[in-house]
């Protein structure tokens, strides 16, 4: 089958990393993949080696002479472009209509998997638009892991990996990996982890010029990683700090404890967002504190020691539900 994926690029990138993860599952699982984005930069040192079943495509200026495709994917509610809506509404068999969603663990989520919404007017008149939610739960789309995610994991050689591109940790060092949003905590963060002997690994962004070297703390400015590079950092490191979706995402299926850096919105609606996966997880109180105290709610206290029982307990709990691709083929009743 065809698949139209449809990706608007808003500041960070991280829709982008979502929508390739989901483009590159879906050609490894046979499938035919247009990604169209507005920004694909990124992509250079995301997936600088590409799947010949994933066609790249800029994002339609007016109307393209293409027929849709089978599965027409808007990710994240970035709003297709009308004059391709009024090609899918001539098409026949219309195409099957996904909005997916963001991530949350919010009540609302449940409630709002699989949705229809028909369209009664507009380009996309007869239409019907299916909402596709991500989430922690049997009664949501699950989260993208690919086939054979854990296996890989659980035979990789960290401290390995890590020495053969001269990152490797001394003795008695932990690993902590950096990739966050701007923060003022940041000062307080690494307080904390001088506590111990540690080597932070800071990602390009925001915070890695700032992240300064003290006594007990070593710093290593990475450079742009691929996504399996980043993968593999998050399965290396002892205590991973993420951000947003697609890196958050990545920590749970790495297992290692990690504290989640939530996209800020100026309404604090973000603040619930954080609320509703920490009961989901059922995260330690300390843990809990940390987070909250990292995402600016309350001060920022003592980091916990590192604890792996509940990441990998959690890690668990999570791949017993169907991984979301596999659920999204279900749900529109494509054989795999």
């Amino acid at each position: 089958m065809l698949w139209d994926l449809f990706c608007r690029v808003i500041d960070n990138h991280g829709d982008l990393g979502v929508c390739w993860r989901l483009a590159r599952d879906l050609a490894a699982r046979g499938q035919d993949v247009r990604l169209w984005v507005d920004d694909a930069a990124a992509l250079a040192w995301i997936a600088p080696q590409r799947p010949a079943a994933i066609e790249l495509r800029d994002w339609p200026v007016g109307d393209v002479e293409v027929q849709p495709g089978d599965v027409v994917i808007e990710a994240f509610g970035c709003e297709l472009p009308p004059a391709f809506v009024a090609r899918m509404a001539a098409r026949r068999p219309a195409p099957r209509w996904v909005n997916l969603e963001y991530l949350s663990a919010e009540a609302y989520v449940e409630r709002s998997h699989g949705l229809a919404s028909p369209q009664f007017s507009g380009p996309g008149a007869g239409l019907t638009k299916h909402f596709f939610y991500p989430g922690f739960t049997p009664r949501t789309g699950g989260l993208l892991r690919e086939p054979g995610l854990l296996e890989r994991i659980a035979t990789f050689d960290g401290p390995a990996w890590l020495a053969a591109r001269g990152w490797a940790a001394r003795p008695g060092e932990r690993v902590v990996s950096l990739f966050v949003y701007a923060n003022p905590n940041l000062p307080g963060l690494l307080d904390e982890l001088a506590r111990e002997p540690t080597l932070l690994l800071a990602c390009p962004g925001p915070l890695q010029a700032l992240a300064r070297e003290r006594p007990g703390l070593r710093v290593v400015a990475l450079p742009y990683l691929t996504q399996d590079d980043y993968d593999r950092l998050l399965w290396a490191s002892d205590l991973n700090l993420v951000r947003g979706e697609d890196s958050f995402v990545r920590a749970q299926w790495a297992g290692k404890p990690f504290v989640w850096h939530i996209y800020p919105q100026e309404d604090g609606a973000h603040a619930a967002k954080l609320e509703a996966f920490i009961a989901a997880a059922g995260l330690p109180a300390g843990w809990a504190a940390f987070w909250r105290g990292w995402n600016g709610m309350t001060a920022l206290p003592a980091l916990p020691q590192l604890d792996r029982a509940h990441a990998l307990a959690w890690r668990a709990h999570l791949a017993q539900q169907p991984d979301q691709l596999s659920q999204l083929l279900g749900f529109l009743g494509v054989s795999r």
